[in-house]
């Protein structure tokens, strides 16, 4: 009987010709030059899990080719889009996740086109949807960590300020109209020195310098399944005010067939050591005073958390957990 191997597969989106033939080879080149190879976040899950098992001496092999797999392996596969699992035709159970799919009702015969076991998720609430259309207990809910020694506070050498970060998935310039704007005059009426920030457009290098000379940050962002960004700001002990509005508003929703409204959080991981919430700018206006006060006081201490629930090395005794479950 063979030894059980644990064998972890991550494969980006193939690329394909856009413009001309052989240009799906230049055009990630100019990209990676041009965004100093900046690391997605589905990317990032993996490279966590991995960081997380190398902590804990737990041995594994990556994207191993599949006619090399044994009968003893266990499988996780993560990555973007649903060809990670072409070709698989090996009876080993697997655990799937986070980002092969968007919605179930794009894959709904997922459990039955092959033998996977359970679909990883970030957060409760988005694991509610994928159990509701692929059976109860379909999904295990597996957060991923995050990297406490790179994300640590350091003494600021210059002028603190708040950090607006600003993520807004649908109707940005209602958002920013309704929302990110009349933020911006508040700290302006009030002489409140804040940087912005936008999702997408920075390096992680830039976001580090700034959440290092942030007070707090402001978090814009619909919902989050997990959202790395403000725990990453945690994790630098920034304290949080989130727009939390509450509700799952993806716009694509009703043509996957979610008619009825859905609980959702753009801070799914979070209580009263980390920060507040706000649903809109004037909870916004009635919370921020307070919340600053508390700041000011140092009465929030986010790192703490992170260090107590998301740490890499927690994250990899979760999937370990995960893993007995399946294959016991």
């Amino acid at each position: 009987m063979h030894k059980p191997r644990l064998i972890i597969y991550f494969k980006k989106e193939p690329v394909k010709d856009r413009f001309f033939p052989g240009d799906r080879f230049i055009i990630p080149l100019i990209k990676r030059i041009i965004t100093k190879n900046k690391i997605g976040s589905l990317e990032k899950v993996f490279l966590n899990l991995c960081k997380g098992l190398d902590l804990l001496n737990v041995s594994y092999k990556k994207n191993l080719p599949f006619h090399q797999l044994k009968p003893t392996d266990q499988i996780i596969m993560l990555g973007a889009g649903k060809h990670v699992l072409n070709n698989y035709q090996q009876p080993n159970k697997i655990i799937a996740g986070i980002g092969l799919i968007t919605h179930p009702s794009n894959w709904p015969t997922l459990f039955k086109d092959y033998p996977i076991a359970v679909y990883l998720q970030h957060s409760p609430w988005a694991a509610n949807i994928y159990n509701k259309w692929y059976g109860p207990n379909s999904c295990k809910i597996w957060p991923v960590g995050i990297d406490t020694n790179y994300w640590q506070p350091h003494k600021a050498t210059k002028s603190p300020h708040i950090l607006i970060y600003v993520k807004f998935l649908w109707h940005q310039e209602q958002n920013k109209k309704e929302l990110l704007n009349p933020i911006i005059d508040f700290f302006e009426q009030n002489a409140i020195a804040y940087q912005l920030i936008t999702y997408g457009d920075y390096h992680i290098k830039t976001y580090k310098a700034l959440l290092n000379h942030s007070k707090a940050m402001i978090f814009l962002c619909e919902h989050e399944s997990q959202g790395l960004a403000y725990q990453e700001a945690m994790a630098m002990d920034v304290p949080i005010f989130a727009w939390n509005q509450g509700l799952w508003l993806d716009k694509n929703r009703l043509n996957w067939g979610e008619t009825e409204p859905i609980a959702a959080s753009s801070v799914p991981y979070f209580n009263s050591t980390c920060g507040d919430t706000f649903k809109d700018f004037d909870e916004f206006k009635l919370g921020f005073t307070r919340f600053y006060t508390k700041v000011e006081r140092g009465l929030f201490k986010p790192r703490d958390y992170i260090l107590n629930h998301l740490t890499l090395e927690k994250s990899a005794e979760r999937i370990l957990t995960i893993i007995k479950e399946v294959y016991q």
